[in-house]
């Protein structure tokens, strides 16, 4: 390995990165009331914001139109270039246009302006010149400002798409806080994938009180752990009384503990007497992230779930968590519980 080599693959990476950040914060510290007029222009918006874009910008145009929509601002991609061959009967009256194009004289943009004006269609402009052909076409405009490309050769768009990327976010996440956008929000527009899991409820994971092991105070540790198990094994008991309201819990580990101790005697015990009273527990409605921290902070392995009147709904078992949860928070066992003398 050539050290002298990576130090200048190094430094040149992190000359790449300075000069994209510096032009992100550039344009933080240069925000205006033209900032303002563009929010609160997709904000009023009622139907959907059409950003285009093409090129390096048009890839960037698909993203904060991604943004926009997984945050609670309707929005679909427009291709300048099929605007001009049908799609354009894909732009409503009450929809917003959000044109890049750092030059702003782009020539697939410049032809789409002409029929966004003539729809009546407002227009937000990300350009570095306000002058050109998109800034004066357009209802308001973010100047993204005149800035280096961090390529080399000072061509690549680089620097300007990043700008422009983060110019959109700020435009769609600004605009989501404003419509108090919430985590439910959120989860409605992310069922799947990793995003998907974090915002599952425990209800959806846990499980139902049917396939769980239940027993009443008074039954003894003999008799509970004799019948016959669920179809799907978990590792605890919950003792509920009537109407199925949660009085403690005992766990597999609870019970090799007993064996541990040579406490054979309190096999034939009634279950409270060495149960954990009062354990923790979720309600319903509880993000599964949520339960895992206190799964992970407690070193549960299972946590029950309960409704608003303290009624045992379900069971969330370490195990049933494996591929929803990051490993590191399913790696710790249940420590157990103290055994009475």
């Amino acid at each position: 390995m050539d050290q002298s080599h990576d130090e200048s693959i190094l430094a040149r990476g992190r000359e790449i990165l300075e000069a994209e950040g510096e032009a992100v914060l550039a344009a933080a510290a240069g925000l205006d009331a033209a900032f303002c007029r563009a929010v609160r222009l997709i904000e009023s918006c009622t139907g959907s914001v059409v950003v285009t874009g093409i090129g390096k910008a048009g890839l960037v145009a698909r993203k904060i139109s991604a943004t926009l929509a997984s945050t609670g601002t309707p929005s679909h991609f427009l291709h300048p270039a099929e605007a001009m061959h049908g799609d354009l009967g894909a732009l409503r009256g009450d929809d917003v246009v959000l044109a890049l194009s750092q030059s702003g004289e782009t020539e697939e943009i410049t032809r789409l302006l002409p029929h966004v004006n003539a729809r009546q269609v407002p227009i937000v402009a990300l350009t570095a010149k306000p002058e050109s052909t998109l800034g004066r076409a357009a209802t308001v405009v973010v100047p993204t400002g005149s800035v280096r490309e961090a390529c080399g050769l000072g061509l690549a768009p680089s620097t300007s798409t990043a700008l422009m990327l983060s110019l959109g976010d700020a435009l769609a996440l600004v605009t989501s806080s404003r419509r108090q956008f919430t985590p439910e929000d959120f989860a409605a527009r992310h069922p799947g994938g990793s995003l998907g899991r974090q915002l599952m409820l425990v209800e959806d994971a846990m499980r139902p009180v049917d396939e769980c092991r239940l027993a009443t105070p008074e039954e003894t540790v003999r008799a509970v752990f004799a019948r016959p198990l669920p179809a799907r094994r978990t590792g605890a008991v919950m003792i509920v009384t009537e109407g199925d309201r949660l009085e403690g819990i005992f766990t597999d580990s609870d019970l090799a503990r007993l064996f541990e101790h040579r406490h054979d005697d309190l096999l034939d015990a009634a279950i409270k007497t060495v149960m954990t009273a009062r354990p923790a527990t979720v309600p319903v409605g509880t993000r599964l992230r949520d339960a895992v921290a206190i799964l992970e902070t407690r070193r549960l392995s299972e946590l029950p779930v309960t409704d608003g009147a303290g009624k045992v709904v379900g069971l969330l078992d370490i195990v049933d968590l494996v591929g929803l949860v990051p490993d590191e928070a399913i790696q710790r066992p249940r420590a157990p519980a103290p055994v009475a003398a």
